[in-house]
């Protein structure tokens, strides 16, 4: 069953910013939070794997069993949700809808299963994907993380791959070659949209 929900044009946006693994997409989502003119919120996600002992409940994330998880989808209480890694992660809608009726933009960092998920409840979004400025600049930027040996990067190109392949989902497609740039482009959509 799909559920929409109508909004009113004075509700926020949902902004979502999606590409590659290694494309600059958390910081490029940490400096739009920082600026207070576009009314930002990000929300804190359910999840079904356990708690790590420096995470707070309602803080990092809101602890769900199974069991409680996949009756919050059977009664449609999340924007999107996905299986990884054998743990469910989803977005819990009643908090967007506490900042959507606010008049505020919540923006998620997400992969393109969760636009699919999102664009079917009829909220008004504004979809990004961010493109490296070339293979050889994506694989560079996941070394120069140090966080991954060669398999990984093998495998999050082949993930890139198929994500360039969504990328007619998305109202824009910007490349970050110049994060200043790319930071600003995005900030000027957001404005526009929520004009």
């Amino acid at each position: 069953m799909v559920v929409i929900y109508i909004m009113s044009n004075k509700q926020g946006l949902i902004i979502l910013i999606s590409g590659p693994s290694g494309v600059g997409k958390g910081t490029i989502v940490s400096r739009l939070l920082s600026d207070n003119n576009l009314k930002l919120n990000v929300s804190i996600s359910a999840t079904t794997r356990k708690k790590r002992a420096s995470e707070v409940e309602g803080v990092h994330y809101f602890f769900k069993t199974k069991e409680e998880f996949e009756q919050m989808i059977a009664n449609n209480q999340l924007l999107e949700y996905a299986n990884y890694v054998n743990n469910y992660y989803g977005t819990p809608l009643s908090l967007v809808k506490e900042i959507l009726d606010k008049n505020e933009n919540l923006i998620l960092e997400i992969e393109y299963q969760g636009v699919i998920q999102v664009l079917r409840k009829g909220f008004r979004t504004l979809s990004i994907f961010v493109l490296p400025p070339s293979e050889d600049e994506l694989v560079a930027r996941l070394k120069k993380r140090g966080t991954e040996n060669d398999e990984v990067i093998k495998h999050r190109l082949e993930q890139a791959v198929k994500e360039y392949a969504h990328r007619e989902l998305y109202d824009h497609t910007i490349i970050n070659d110049d994060l200043e740039k790319t930071i600003e482009d995005i900030k000027q959509l957001i404005l526009k949209y929520n004009q």
